[in-house]
């Protein structure tokens, strides 16, 4: 059964000197979230930005296919610390997702540990969604 997510925002004003804010969400988990051009191409201040979104929905959607991949392995993950750190460049757009992760996973091989994290990255839904290079860095800690 497919599933549907919602976040609503509200804008007011031009793009460079306007601002807006995440007002709703499906879940209900997300604040209200501030957003503005220069939180998105200069400093943050306090304030999101699209692609600070969709780091965090990366990340957070590598590390649950990460933990499946190793599951299906017959391995589950003691700790996955992962994060995604999306470029953003004015006038061009997002240039790319560099996706990172350490992990300890008792019992596994550093080289299964690495190729499940690849097959992680190819294989997570938003990856999929992005059409732009992503880039693994993993580390096995055991």
């Amino acid at each position: 059964m497919a599933t549907q997510r919602r976040a609503d925002v509200v804008w007011e004003g031009n793009l460079l000197e306007g601002s807006g804010t995440v007002v709703s969400n499906t879940s209900g988990a997300l604040p209200q979230l501030p957003v503005s051009w220069p939180s998105r191409a200069e400093e943050p201040a306090g304030k999101t930005s699209p692609e600070e979104l969709i780091a965090a929905a990366h990340a957070a959607c590598f590390a649950m296919a990460l933990s499946h991949e190793l599951a299906e392995g017959g391995h589950t993950a003691e700790r996955l610390e992962t994060s995604a750190t999306v470029t953003f460049q004015p006038g061009e757009g997002i240039q790319g997702s560099a996706l990172t992760v350490r992990g300890t996973v008792p019992g596994l091989s550093e080289e299964a540990f690495l190729q499940a994290a690849e097959n992680a990255k190819d294989n997570c839904p938003v990856s999929q969604a992005l059409s732009v290079p992503i880039t693994l860095d993993a580390t096995f800690a055991g």
